[in-house]
């Protein structure tokens, strides 16, 4: 039966095609790491702004720099600070969330009461703060979006442990003499798997999408590096010379959000038990 399920999620459109789409900006990520067409910061000034041709797939922006060389280069910054952000913000807030549903008592109401006010601000500008204070570098925006999204993981895997805490199979690990600890993270917490991954899932998209605002905003990782929103950023004052500035980066980033967003509606269906046979 688990092999059934899935072989259905694999023949699913919305898996297909969102794992098809993260997928090339991974390889593009990787591209960009590897190497790529031309330097992504050396300046060309013999070919400022030039228009897409065999040379410059994607033309070059107002220093003469390769677009295409530049957009795989922010595709590892964007997937990079994505990933850390997900992983950091997922497994804090899960581990806070068990422990603190599992405890109750003292200990939760204080948690409960920090991600409240946590939650009371808009993640954007939480993470502007953040980056404020603790300067525009790569590892503070993922500092910055991991406290912007932890709250929302410590609330999701709460509500699960809650619902499980009082479970026969709780009662029976105890009985059989395991440590509370030990029942936490070996019993009850591998049952909300089902339900991180989800969120991890979209907390990914959620990450790419913000870190995208704030280096938009200047505030993301700082140039020359390159980076989708610094390259939209930049390419407001020459729309109407060379829309292909903004088309590039702009397109990098929707397809990657549908993608994300596609791939998280695919995990949903397969592991809500409700929507596997829609």
């Amino acid at each position: 039966m688990k092999d059934d399920g899935w072989r259905n999620l694999l023949r699913k459109n919305n898996f297909i095609i969102g794992g098809s789409l993260l997928g090339i900006v991974m390889l593009a990520a990787l591209a960009g790491a590897i190497a790529t067409p031309y330097d992504p910061i050396d300046i060309d000034a013999a070919n400022l702004l030039a228009a897409p041709s065999l040379a410059h797939w994607l033309g070059t922006d107002e220093w003469g720099r390769d677009v295409v060389s530049r957009l795989l280069k922010g595709a590892g910054t964007s997937v990079s600070i994505g990933l850390m952000t997900a992983v950091a913000a997922t497994l804090s807030g899960a581990l806070l969330g068990a422990t603190s549903a599992y405890l109750g008592g003292w200990l939760d109401r204080i948690v409960i009461a920090a991600m409240d006010a946590l939650l009371a601000f808009p993640s954007l500008i939480m993470a502007l703060a953040v980056v404020a204070v603790f300067s525009n570098s790569q590892y503070a925006v993922v500092l910055a979006l991991s406290v912007a999204y932890a709250p929302s993981v410590v609330r999701v895997v709460r509500s699960a442990v809650l619902a499980m805490k009082r479970k026969d199979f709780v009662d029976a690990s105890l009985v059989m003499g395991n440590s509370r600890a030990f029942t936490l993270y070996r019993h009850i917490l591998p049952n909300t798997i089902a339900t991180v991954i989800v969120l991890a899932t979209s907390l990914f998209g959620w990450a790419l999408l913000a870190e995208s605002s704030l280096s938009f905003l200047g505030l993301g990782v700082p140039p020359p590096a390159p980076s989708w929103g610094g390259m939209l950023a930049d390419s407001r004052h020459y729309f109407e010379d060379a829309p292909w500035l903004a088309i590039a980066p702009g397109l990098a980033i929707s397809f990657s959000l549908l993608g994300t967003n596609l791939l998280g509606d695919a995990l949903r269906d397969h592991f809500d038990p409700r929507m596997r046979n829609l």
